[in-house]
């Protein structure tokens, strides 16, 4: 009997190589080349430009772009108001959508809720279940409180059995959990490799857009949290969201990372409970520590998570480190936290050379935005000093090598947020200050520095 041919498929950019190297030759990613049968030479498998995807050929004329009408794309409520807020106002007829988080997050429970919720609606909707039986899912639907649910669900990860499945019921949503499970009878690869996610999505992709089925794929991470599989599998859906958040915390938060209808870095906050996950109409109270007085090295930054403002306390401990001081960071960027601690040193004249420096951001929330600088600078020196700032005093911004304070976007949305919920003291960029002749912020003191010095003296002035 010969011997089945295998070839080496990377698992990082989806490159092929005749034999097992420590380096991919097409992207340079090392250790990621893994073996795989190749089809027969003249099957399906190998047969990249003929039968296999002459179903993905959809017929178009050539049209010039000012005589195509432009319509704005319909939506569908979910009824989850933060899944809805994450994705630009609801699901979206033939858009794709790819959800990745850590095992045990959230995400089936999630989609579970959500096609419940749009069949109650009147939209037909459809589960498939590749790694859970239907009495699994049935299970799961009690323990939620999901009562005569008429969801309809398929445990199946043949996918062309799948799309027979998708082509007879035309549902207006089918969730597909999980896209490494598919597999297609076409190719001889095994369920989850390079070739099999793509090729799946790829497929399913394509029966979304010419059928009007909204379709979302529910996909693996690596233990580094990316998406599993090839990077071109985010290319190739609509929308792209991570469920993020600390398993032993019952807030989650989803976070759009593409969106072509809508906006990126957009999020939804959702509180685990035994009915599943419920929304949270107001973030920035679980973000912020109730201390009675205020306490040194606590500052609330006004950060922006896609069009939403949001506080957040960043929290700093400063302490003697002997002679070989460390950085942590938890939601911050470690290697920026060192840089601004050097900027600290040269133009505020606060040294920290000799002292371990830990900084947090409360509530397991990933801060990435350069606006938090000035927040982190003024919780480092409030625990340096052992002085709280005042009760009700936020600040942001981002500083530069320079020490000049930068400003920050959407300044005057932050700080009608800060407003809102009771602060009555602010630093700030000077370009993010009212200007003359504009209307005040009611119950908002505010401080505009240039430099970081001088956010130095306004709080040691405010002391």
């Amino acid at each position: 009997m010969a011997k089945d041919k295998t070839t080496f498929v990377c698992s990082e950019c989806g490159g092929t190589s005749p034999k097992w190297l420590g380096k991919c030759p097409s992207c340079g990613a090392w250790n990621t080349l893994i073996e795989q049968v190749a089809g027969a030479a003249n099957g399906p498998a190998n047969n990249r430009f003929g039968t296999q995807f002459a179903s993905l050929a959809g017929a178009s004329e050539l049209a010039t772009l000012s005589e195509i009408e432009a319509t704005d794309v319909a939506r569908t409520p979910t009824g989850l108001d933060e899944l809805d807020r994450v994705l630009g106002g609801g699901i979206v007829s033939g858009g794709v959508t790819l959800i990745g988080g850590d095992p045990g997050i959230g995400k089936s429970t999630l989609l579970l809720q959500a096609v419940d919720a749009l069949q109650r609606a009147g939209q037909n909707a459809l589960y498939v279940t590749g790694e859970e039986s239907g009495s699994q899912v049935a299970l799961r639907s009690k323990r939620l409180g999901l009562d005569h649910s008429q969801v309809q669900v398929l445990a199946e990860i043949q996918l062309e059995k799948i799309i027979a499945t998708l082509d007879a019921t035309r549902p207006a949503i089918a969730v597909i959990d999980s896209i490494q499970t598919v597999y297609s009878d076409q190719l001889t690869s095994a369920p989850g490799s390079v070739a099999q996610v793509r090729e799946c999505a790829a497929h399913l992709t394509r029966f979304a857009k010419t059928s009007g089925t909204a379709v979302v794929l529910v996909g693996h991470v690596t233990k580094e949290g990316a998406l599993a599989g090839p990077r071109v599998l985010e290319h190739m859906v609509d929308t792209v969201l991570y469920f993020e958040g600390d398993t032993h915390s019952s807030f989650r938060l989803v976070r759009a990372i593409k969106n072509r209808f809508g906006a990126v870095n957009e999020i939804g906050v959702f509180a685990m409970t035994e009915r599943g996950l419920k929304g949270v109409t107001n973030p920035s109270a679980i973000f912020l520590s109730q201390h009675a007085e205020p306490v040194p090295g606590s500052v609330v930054l006004v950060t922006l998570e896609g069009t939403r403002p949001m506080l957040v306390e960043i929290q700093a401990l400063v302490d003697n480190g002997g002679p070989s001081p460390r950085r942590l960071s938890v939601g911050l960027d470690r290697d920026r936290l060192a840089m601004l601690l050097a900027v600290l040193h040269r133009h505020a004249g606060v040294a920290c050379m000799d002292q371990d420096v830990f900084v947090n951001a409360v509530g397991g929330v990933r801060i990435s935005e350069p606006a938090a600088d000035l927040a982190v600078m003024l919780a480092i020196t409030s625990s340096l000093r052992g002085k709280p700032l005042p009760k009700g005093f936020i600040a942001f911004g981002e500083v530069g090598l320079a020490g000049e304070v930068r400003p920050a976007p959407r300044g005057q949305e932050r700080l009608r947020e800060a407003a809102k919920l009771g602060f009555s003291v602010a630093v700030v960029p000077k370009a993010n200050a009212p200007r003359k002749g504009t209307k005040e912020i009611e119950g908002l003191t505010i401080h505009p520095v240039d430099r970081i010095e001088e956010a130095m003296d306004v709080v040691r002035r405010l002391d």
